[in-house]
């Protein structure tokens, strides 16, 4: 049952992680990513006033799955565990965190933006 539930995991973080990323290219998708982003957001400084800063509860909950399991992340962050995965290749995890908070802020800044546009009224 673990290891179905840390596929299960791998596979809705990689794909929140997608959405975060790409959700405002899609207007019938806006409202739902904007929603999506309030969320990490609230999870990586809401949170993370308590368990730290970019604190993020499926990361934490993946993690404890993986311990259980008895697999290494080799990481804290989520992105850098998936980096390493994907590409066997390990860009640092504050180099890792900067990229990520960088793809977040411009996705935030996008949606924000592309959603006020959204709501104008046409002439």
């Amino acid at each position: 049952m673990l290891a179905l539930l840390d596929i299960a995991f791998i596979l809705f973080h990689t794909a929140l992680v997608i959405f975060n990323s790409v959700g405002w290219m899609f207007s019938t998708l806006r409202t739902w990513h904007l929603v999506s982003m309030a969320l990490t957001l609230f999870s990586w400084f809401g949170l993370g006033l308590w368990y730290g800063w970019g604190y993020c509860i499926c990361t934490d909950w993946h993690w404890q799955i993986r311990q259980q399991l008895g697999l290494e992340t080799g990481s804290n962050s989520y992105i850098h565990f998936l980096i390493m995965g994907i590409t066997g290749i390990d860009l640092g995890s504050t180099f890792v965190d900067a990229l990520t908070l960088g793809v977040f802020m411009v996705s935030a800044i996008l949606s924000i933006r592309l959603r006020i546009t959204d709501a104008r009224p046409s002439h």
